[in-house]
């Protein structure tokens, strides 16, 4: 796997708590977790999106 750039949410305030985020080279993009950082997700733009919405109208 290509070297990602990774960015920490802005919604991980705990340093041993936190998602980061990356688009990788295809275009998809990358999530982990801090405890896991090994174990990476990948998914595309519009499934992450309905993700974030249907998360948002659950809060």
């Amino acid at each position: 796997m290509p070297q990602l750039s990774w960015q920490k949410s802005t919604f991980s305030e705990d340093q041993a708590n936190c998602v980061y985020v990356a688009t990788a080279p295809d275009g998809t993009i990358r999530l982990r977790e801090s405890d896991a950082p090994d174990t990476v997700m990948a998914t595309g733009l519009a499934q992450l999106a309905l993700l974030i919405r249907q998360i948002k109208l659950r809060a």
